[in-house]
């Protein structure tokens, strides 16, 4: 992973020389870098036509995300991520597709939407499928990323305890050093564990109290997704914000 050895070799480089430049300590990320992945023919159209509010290219250089880079896509939903990953990594690279049991048993088209998602890339991704709280990746991941799905690990339909196992797992599946991507509609502040139940939006603060009681660090925030205009107290799918929420978005690591 091209980020950590930058960091070890940038440390190395300054402990022996003190009178030269400062060394960068890691590579500088810009959504021009993935444009192979945003033009990529297999990408349906129904993806391409989301990139104007999804800006995937911005995403991924958030992400970090190298070429051979092995990254898990947790709770992959329709593919979206999926797609742009698989570009993103190259022939070098790996993607964990995980979808949950539970979300294919709630609905059996996830499992189509998997398949067809992983079909064009075979070398690159692996589709994965088990309990939401046990996503068995297996090989250690250089990244995870999981997009406005965190709150669904808090919902009352899920048995208790389910968001702790879960977020517990994804942190073991890290190697050390390695990134967590999280993006998710934003609630209320204090919106707590109903936001999510009723609205499909994430607390924040629940949210990150839970990742960081797990070991993860936040390293950085984006407002790539801020809509402040949204006053967060309308359901996701509602149609007055449907595709205009507020989101949070972060980038938490494992420390080394």
């Amino acid at each position: 992973m091209r980020k950590i050895i930058a960091l070890a070799l940038a440390a190395s480089l300054m402990a022996g020389c003190t009178q030269e430049a400062p060394v960068e300590a890691e590579p500088e990320y810009s959504a021009h870098q993935y444009n192979s992945a945003i033009v990529d023919i297999a990408r349906p159209d129904a993806d391409k036509e989301r990139d104007a509010a999804r800006k995937p290219g911005e995403l991924l250089a958030f992400a970090q995300i190298d070429r051979g880079d092995v990254v898990g896509d947790y709770i992959m939903g329709g593919g979206y991520v999926t797609r742009l990953l698989a570009m993103s990594v190259g022939s070098e690279g790996k993607v964990y597709a995980f979808q949950p049991a539970e979300f294919i048993a709630y609905r059996p088209e996830y499992a189509t939407e998997q398949d067809a998602a992983v079909e064009p890339y075979p070398d690159q991704v692996v589709a994965l499928r088990g309990p939401i709280a046990e996503p068995a990746f297996p090989e250690p991941l250089d990244t995870i990323i999981t997009v406005m799905n965190l709150h669904d690990l808090f919902i009352s339909q899920m048995p208790e305890g389910t968001a702790e196992k879960a977020i517990a797992a994804l942190y073991a599946a890290l190697k050390p050093g390695g990134s967590l991507i999280v993006v998710d509609h934003l609630a209320a502040q204090g919106g707590g564990v109903e936001a999510a139940d009723t609205l499909h939006r994430m607390d924040a603060d629940l949210a990150l109290n839970a990742l960081t009681a797990a070991g993860f660090v936040l390293e950085e925030e984006s407002d790539l997704y801020s809509r402040p205009e949204d006053p967060r107290d309308a359901n996701v799918f509602d149609e007055s914000i449907r595709g205009q929420t507020d989101q949070l978005m972060w980038r938490l690591r494992k420390p080394a």
